[in-house]
C-alpha cells in the first residue's frame, strides 16, 4: 500500500493488518511514558490542511513524531494559495522540498485521489469533501473492534447529517467490508442520493434504530448547512434526531456510542451522553478513548505506507 486515499476497495485483509499494527502501538501509547522505535527516522511529513481541523491534525503530527519523523504543517492562510497559488503547484513545491508523504484535507471531493496523480511520494486522505475520511473510519472500527473483540455481525447505525459526511461513507465501506451490518437514521432531507447504492438499511425514526444496533456513530449537523433548508430548526432536529439520556433508557440494552467530534451539544448529542462513563450493561460513551485510538491508527497508517 503506497497511499490510503478512502476505504471503498480496500481489502479486508489489509484493513484488519493496519487494525492489527495499531494494536501494538495502543498498548504502549496508555503506559505513562510511551517509547517507540525510530521507524521513520529522517523521514519528513507535510500536513497540507486546507480545512480547519484539531484531532486529525494534531494526532497525525503526534503519530509521525513517536515514529520519529519530522512534519512540516502547513494551512492555505498565510501560504502562497492567498495569492493564487494552485494546489498542484503547492504539492509539487513541498515535494521539491523533500518531503516523504502527503497528509491532505481539502473541501473538494477527490482531491486526494488528484494530488497521488502529480506526486511519486505517498498521500494520506485527511479528509476530501464529503467523499471520505479513512482514518477517522480505520480509528472507529478500531475502537468498537475493542469493546466487542470483532466486526463481523456488528450492526451499526450512523446518526445524523449523513448527506455531508465522509466519515459516513468511509465508516459504511470499512465497517461492511468486515462483516458489519449497516444503518443509517437521519431526516429524509439529509440521505444521501445513492444510499440505496451501500447496502445500508434506512431508518427515520431513531428509537427503532438504536433499538436495532449495537453501536451508534453520532455525526456533527453541519451547522452551516442548515440554512439550506435541511431541517426547520435545530430545535426540531434535536428534538427528532438527538441522542439523549431518555432515549437510552428507553431501549434498556447496552448501545455503544462513538462521534467523530467536533461535538455540537444538546443539539445531535446531549451532555449526559456525550460524557457518560458507565460500567457494562449500560450505553456508555467512548469519545476520547476514540481520541486516544486516533494517534495508534495513524502511527499504523503512517509505519505501512513510510517504513523501508
Amino acid at each position: 500500500m503506497k497511499n490510503l486515499t478512502g476505504l471503498c476497495g480496500i481489502p479486508a485483509g489489509d484493513i484488519t493488518g493496519l487494525l492489527d499494527l495499531a494494536e501494538g502501538f495502543k498498548e504502549k501509547l496508555v503506559t505513562p511514558e510511551p517509547v517507540f522505535p525510530p521507524l521513520l527516522q529522517n523521514r519528513r511529513i507535510a500536513l497540507v490542511f486546507f480545512e480547519n481541523s484539531t484531532r486529525t491534525r494534531f494526532s497525525f503530527e503526534i503519530a509521525a513524531r513517536h515514529l520519529g519523523a519530522g512534519t512540516l504543517s502547513f494551512s492555505s492562510s498565510g501560504s502562497s494559495v492567498s495569492k493564487g497559488e494552485t494546489l498542484s503547484d503547492t504539492i509539487r513545491n513541498l515535494e521539491a522540498m523533500k518531503v516523504d508523504a502527503f497528509v491532505l484535507r481539502h473541501a473538494s471531493s477527490g482531491a486526494a485521489d488528484f494530488i497521488t496523480g502529480i506526486t511519486r511520494k505517498s498521500v494520506i486522505n485527511a479528509g476530501d469533501g464529503a467523499h471520505e475520511h479513512p482514518t477517522q473510519a480505520l480509528l472507529d472500527i478500531f475502537t468498537l473492534r475493542r469493546h466487542f473483540g470483532g466486526i463481523s455481525g456488528l450492526k451499526v447505525v450512523i446518526l445524523g447529517d449523513v448527506l455531508h459526511s465522509r466519515v459516513a461513507r468511509s465508516n459504511i465501506f470499512g465497517l461492511q467490508t468486515l462483516g458489519a451490518r449497516v444503518a443509517l437514521c437521519c431526516p429524509s432531507t439529509l440521505i444521501p442520493s445513492d444510499a440505496g447504492s451501500l447496502g445500508v438499511d434506512l431508518h427515520t425514526d431513531i428509537d427503532r434504530a438504536i433499538e436495532w444496533a449495537d453501536a451508534a456513530i453520532v455525526l456533527r449537523l453541519q451547522l452551516e448547512r442548515t440554512t439550506g433548508g435541511y431541517i426547520p430548526s435545530l430545535e426540531e432536529y434535536s428534538a427528532h434526531f438527538g441522542l439523549n439520556d431518555e432515549r437510552l433508557e428507553k431501549i434498556r440494552k447496552h448501545l455503544l456510542v462513538l462521534h467523530p467530534g467536533p461535538i455540537n451539544r444538546e443539539i445531535e448529542i446531549s451532555n449526559n451522553v456525550a460524557d457518560r462513563i458507565q460500567p457494562p450493561g449500560y450505553s456508555s460513551s467512548m469519545l476520547l478513548e476514540q481520541v486516544t485510538n486516533g494517534v495508534a491508527v495513524r502511527m499504523a497508517v503512517l509505519q505501512a505506507l513510510l517504513a523501508s
